[in-house]
């Protein structure tokens, strides 16, 4: 029988996995590239395949249509449109995958948002015969806010264009100098045919002249979230840790009578035993005094890895608290600057009262200013615009009910982000990027009224 450490060992056997999201406009061909990917990297179940053929055929295709293995909507199917994210799981033995397709239609733009914002890599479709559109420049540019850290400009339907070389070199220019602009770190350019399967997977043999990687062989080897983690001796990574606290353990037992542990998921970075530790917001201090990893005691624990804390000292913690080093400790503020990506139906408006998500933590707060409003055909600024709607990207002033221990979002993705929510229902207002944390005020501000909402 393999033991509870044996297959903790195991764990840094395991391959990599690369989160990446697929976007462009309309029939540009995103659903039929991931299904050529499953399709041709040998993923798709003899009777998923079997389910294919039939539908298509019931549509009078004579191939298989490679774009229903995404396209599970009803409504998907009768437009031959992406409406919602759609997720896939596959696997090469070089790496494992989650994919997230997503819609072209501008009106969808929001689901473009879900998609991406936990992906490593972006691929970007343009039609061949179309270029660059205001729907690729929406999409490289929410990329470029989400800070996905690398973008493919897969050039599709090159099929159509008869192969041609100058077709391809003149929309990868004009690709790379927009998201130059965006400040986009690094594009991959790639010509492909997604119906035909050119460069997809196997090399294309009708464009001699493109000497670079497939799709897939750029899937397979761009940087990516390590499952294993740094070991010791790897290095730790370099962003500071953070650890939103989930849940107090105490089980009280005759065994464990006096037993405390703090359970969550470690959003960044890494923590060892007997490392100095403050607890936010309140600000106490303590050491790590042990960490348990699937019920066995380690020296170290690591993004993303879910562990249970065990501090030296008896101190007040619960939910929605952050375990931080102490020597890098974040500033908590009760005030937010944040662009956000407007995803509900219903307007933000200066003075709205919402529920502000971050991390394990939910606290009261309201919108105190809208400045801008985002456009994205041009990159340019449109000053107090009053209200986001849907799909629109803007900057915000927040103020909350109480202080939060919230990184900038071009420090840290994870503790950097959060969600405002409709506090009558429950449903999702914007997902937030906030930037650098205000000051704290050196005296306290006015603290809520009867209602819990004016502060």
């Amino acid at each position: 029988m393999t033991s509870t450490t044996e297959q903790l060992a195991g764990l840094s056997e395991q391959t990599t996995l690369l989160r990446f999201a697929t976007a462009g406009s309309v029939d540009d061909g995103k659903s039929t590239l991931v299904g050529r990917l499953l399709h041709d990297s040998k993923s798709v179940l003899a009777d998923q395949l079997e389910a294919l053929e039939h539908a298509s055929l019931s549509r009078g295709q004579e191939a298989p249509d490679l774009a229903l293995l995404t396209d599970g909507l009803r409504a998907e199917r009768e437009q031959g449109i992406t409406i919602d994210v759609a997720y896939r799981y596959f696997a090469t033995p070089r790496r494992r995958f989650i994919l997230a397709d997503t819609p072209g239609h501008a009106q969808y733009t929001r689901n473009m948002v879900t998609g991406a914002s936990t992906a490593d890599l972006t691929v970007v479709l343009i039609d061949a015969r179309n270029g660059v559109v205001e729907q690729t420049r929406r999409h490289a540019a929410i990329a470029a806010l989400l800070r996905v850290p690398h973008v493919v400009l897969a050039v599709n339907k090159m099929d159509l264009v008869d192969y041609a070389e100058s077709v391809f070199a003149a929309i990868a220019e004009e690709f790379a100098a927009y998201t130059t602009e965006l400040g986009v770190p690094e594009v991959t350019a790639i010509p492909i045919s997604a119906l035909a399967g050119d460069n997809v997977v196997e090399p294309s043999a009708h464009m001699d002249w493109y000497g670079g990687p497939t799709v897939l062989e750029h899937l397979e080897t761009a940087p990516a979230t390590c499952l294993r983690g740094p070991a010791p001796g790897d290095g730790f990574p370099r962003l500071p840790a953070r650890f939103p606290v989930q849940y107090v353990i105490r089980p009280q037992t005759p065994e464990h009578p006096d037993y405390r542990g703090y359970a969550g998921q470690i959003a960044a970075g890494a923590f060892r035993v007997g490392e100095r530790v403050t607890v936010l917001p309140s600000g106490r201090q303590s050491v790590i005094a042990g960490i348990d990893l699937l019920g066995v005691p380690v020296d170290a624990a690591w993004m993303p890895q879910s562990a249970t804390l065990v501090l030296a000292d008896d101190i007040d913690i619960s939910r929605g608290d952050i375990i931080v080093p102490s020597n890098d400790a974040p500033a908590t503020t009760q005030d937010v600057e944040a662009t956000v990506c407007h995803v509900a139906d219903q307007p933000l408006t200066v003075g709205q009262r919402v529920l502000l998500k971050h991390t394990t933590r939910t606290v009261k707060a309201i919108i105190k200013e809208i400045p801008s409003r985002l456009t994205l055909a041009d990159l340019s600024q449109h000053p107090e615009p009053g209200e986001l709607v849907a799909n629109d990207i803007g900057r915000v002033r927040v103020r909350t009910a109480e202080p939060l221990a919230m990184d900038s979002y071009a420090h840290s993705r994870r503790t950097g982000s959060f969600l405002l929510i409709d506090p009558a229902d429950g449903a999702t207002f914007a997902a937030g990027m906030a930037g650098d944390a205000f000051a704290a005020p050196d005296a306290p501000g006015p603290g809520p009224d009867d209602e819990g909402w004016d502060f």
